[in-house]
């Protein structure tokens, strides 16, 4: 079963006969311990707070029953990690456009593993374990007001708390017209006109940062935590 916050995606997956249905990953319409395995890919990482990441987590713990397992999948800020580059960077040669991203660095390689849960903190746990992780070692450097930066596409990160552009493919002729298509630069009037960019929200995790927000959850069990292809993956157990 399915769920997500997209009615249009939801739709799709009932064309193709799956069972999915929309809602909010806060606060999912299911049954408390009534899940064996959970999968949380490229969701958490569209948080704003560390209280929101906390509680979605926890809100995992809660559908699975005693000994179940989750997976969660959440953006790296290590795009370069242990010498290898991920394949989001790699890619960045390879693409016509290199502005045109559609969550490609969370979702390549899905579910090599199995799967995990949680429970709710307060927020300032929740912020502490940030400054934790902070401390680490990790350097990106915190938003000090109210603008975030816009992150280029196929780049290594900067700022834990970004935007990421993503390019809407238009038509490539104007409505009406027949005949061959009409070509527009990159990046010209015309061709944002035809190509409108959205700006979505991510908050990149620091190595330990996942690890360290499931470990503070009373009701699950890190079993495994490993990088994979540019995101920091984690495997629970519910208690």
């Amino acid at each position: 079963v399915g769920c997500d916050r997209s009615k249009n995606l939801v739709d799709i997956c009932g064309e193709k006969n799956f069972q999915a249905f929309v809602c909010d990953a806060l606060s999912v319409p299911i049954r408390s311990g009534s899940c064996d395995a959970c999968i949380s890919i490229a969701v958490i990482h569209h948080f704003s707070t560390a209280e929101r990441r906390l509680a979605t987590i926890s809100e995992l713990a809660r559908l699975l029953r005693p000994g179940g397992t989750a997976l969660i999948y959440v953006w790296a800020m290590e795009q370069e990690y242990k010498n290898q580059k991920s394949k989001y960077l790699k890619e960045k040669n390879d693409s016509k456009d290199n502005e045109e991203e559609i969550d490609t660095g969370t979702t390549q390689r899905l579910l090599g593993d199995q799967m995990p849960g949680s429970s709710r903190q307060d927020s300032a746990h929740s912020d502490q374990l940030l400054k934790d992780s902070e401390d680490e070692g990790c350097d990106a450097k915190p938003v000090a007001d109210s603008t975030l930066p816009v992150h280029t596409n196929r780049t290594a990160f900067h700022s834990q708390d970004l935007l990421v552009p993503w390019h809407l493919k238009g038509p490539t002729k104007k409505k009406g017209e027949s005949g061959d298509p009409v070509l527009f630069p990159a990046g010209s009037k015309e061709s944002q006109e035809l190509s409108p960019v959205f700006h979505r929200y991510y908050h990149v995790f620091c190595e330990g940062e996942l690890e360290a927000t499931c470990r503070s959850l009373d009701c699950v069990r890190v079993q495994k935590s490993y990088y994979d292809q540019g995101n920091w993956c984690v495997v629970l157990e519910k208690l």
